[in-house]
């Protein structure tokens, strides 16, 4: 198995380093034509907005989103979850284009600044019941985004409380509450859809290799069913025969 990786800013490195560890091999990719050459993806996290200043500018984004519609697993940790949303609110003037897939309304650093990064224990009772070990895994948010809204086909695999008092917006003169806050709530933080893995947090920067694990068996699960639906029983004619895959925190601006 090779998973590529988008290396254009952010902490690719980590994570092929990671998958070194688990005996993958992991290739950077830097333009289009190299999603050819893998059969599967991670967008890793960075800031969010220069990497898609730098995916348009190599022409990325097409080749992303077929990569996307043909099922090909693909994982976004941070800013690549906020690549794979269809909505991103919270973003700077202007926007920022988004490949999208998943069906959720991510809010683009939602925890704060990178001063009001953090770590916490998350229950991750599926990446458990999956990968065993522990049923929390130590998050790490780096400037993190939160997804507020998922659709039906959205599995929802980890999510996070926060208190009522949650700062939206601080300077230093001028801070604004949530309005109409309840005692506590929860935001979500890691979603599965089909093919398609969410994790606001960095599981790259920690030595729990889970995440990773979790999503190669998802990428071996479309391969062996893509081989399985292209054999053809003897006796029977193809039709296509006729027709023509603890460290310090980085400072990410």
């Amino acid at each position: 198995m090779v998973v590529g990786v988008l290396a254009l800013q952010g902490s690719f490195n980590e994570h092929i380093a990671v998958l070194r560890r688990l005996g993958v091999k992991g290739v950077e990719i830097k333009k289009p034509e190299q999603l050819d050459n893998v059969s599967s993806l991670i967008i890793p996290g960075g800031e969010s907005t220069t990497m898609a200043k730098l995916a348009e500018f190599h022409n990325l984004f097409p080749a992303l989103r077929e990569f996307v519609k043909m099922g090909k697993p693909v994982w976004g940790t941070c800013a690549g979850l906020i690549f794979l949303a269809d909505k991103a609110v919270g973003q700077k003037q202007g926007g920022q284009e988004l490949v999208g897939g998943l069906d959720c309304t991510v809010h683009r650093n939602f925890f704060g600044s990178q001063i009001q990064s953090f770590e916490a224990d998350i229950s991750v009772p599926e990446l458990a019941s999956k990968e065993g070990g522990p049923e929390t895994f130590r998050g790490v948010f780096i400037r993190a985004p939160a997804i507020l809204e998922v659709g039906p086909e959205v599995e929802v695999l980890a999510d996070y409380p926060v208190p009522s008092n949650k700062v939206l917006y601080s300077s230093s003169t001028v801070e604004i509450q949530e309005e109409n806050s309840t005692p506590e709530k929860k935001v979500i933080v890691a979603v599965k859809q089909g093919s398609l893995l969410g994790t606001a947090f960095h599981p790259e920067l920690t030595a729990d290799t889970r995440w990773h694990s979790y999503f190669l068996k998802m990428a071996r699960e479309v391969g062996d069913g893509a081989s399985s639906s292209s054999i053809v029983a003897v006796g029977e004619e193809d039709p296509g025969l006729n027709q023509q895959s603890k460290i310090d925190l980085p400072v990410f601006q």
